[in-house]
């Protein structure tokens, strides 16, 4: 009994290590169940999102390394009121999705399927995310996030410019769990024996928008 106890233990042990190992950067984004996203207020002004001025960028990593890349943001619209922004919506399209770090012929167009497909995102049924917002405040942006056909509230910081001309939004580094969404491939929370195969179930994110 002991000996099983200890190995149990290593097990899990290495199973936390594994998940845990060259993690993205940024915080872990405030996951709660979706929020009532309320109707835009009186007298706001409407932007209209510039997707060739927006993107969202992502990493991902594993024991042995990682990855980085891209999504495109398509549409939406920001609305805002007295110089602050009181809500929006934009659409990511997960179909757009690149691997900045690897070159053509040498792995990108593998991992790119691999990623698309019902491992993880599975872009066939789920070809957009959506993410809208439900509150700002304090510096930090709540809002629903739908991916996978899973709509979750998340909250991270952001830095927020708004003028007559526009509006520009900067997050810092910040993190979702992707098991959150339904994403439970090479997840050492889920599957043992993994060891350096493991994926983290931490994806960072990077948002850069900007409305007209």
């Amino acid at each position: 009994m002991k000996n099983l106890f200890s190995l149990l233990l290593v097990t899990a042990i290495l199973g936390f290590f594994a998940s845990c190992q060259n993690a993205p950067k940024g915080a872990e984004a405030m996951t709660d169940a979706a929020k009532k996203v309320a109707a835009p207020a009186m007298a706001a002004k409407t932007y209209k999102v510039n997707g060739a001025a927006s993107k969202v960028n992502w990493t991902g990593t594993k024991v042995t390394g990682s990855h980085t890349g891209t999504f495109n943001i398509n549409s939406g619209t920001v609305q805002t009121k007295d110089g602050k922004v009181v809500g929006g919506n934009f659409n990511i399209d997960i179909n757009s999705m690149m691997c900045t770090d690897l070159e053509a012929g040498k792995g990108k167009e593998k991992l790119e399927g691999h990623l698309k497909s019902a491992d993880f995102f599975d872009t066939a049924a789920h070809p957009n995310s959506t993410f809208a917002i439900t509150s700002v405040a304090n510096g930090n942006v709540t809002g629903n996030l739908t991916l996978k056909g899973v709509t979750k509230s998340i909250t991270f910081p952001a830095t927020i410019n708004v003028t007559d001309s526009g509006v520009s939004v900067m997050t810092n580094d910040f993190t979702i769990n992707r098991t959150d969404f339904g994403m439970k491939y090479g997840s050492a929370s889920f599957f043992d024996d993994l060891k350096d195969k493991a994926i983290n179930d931490a994806v960072g994110l990077k948002v850069m928008l900007k409305a007209s």
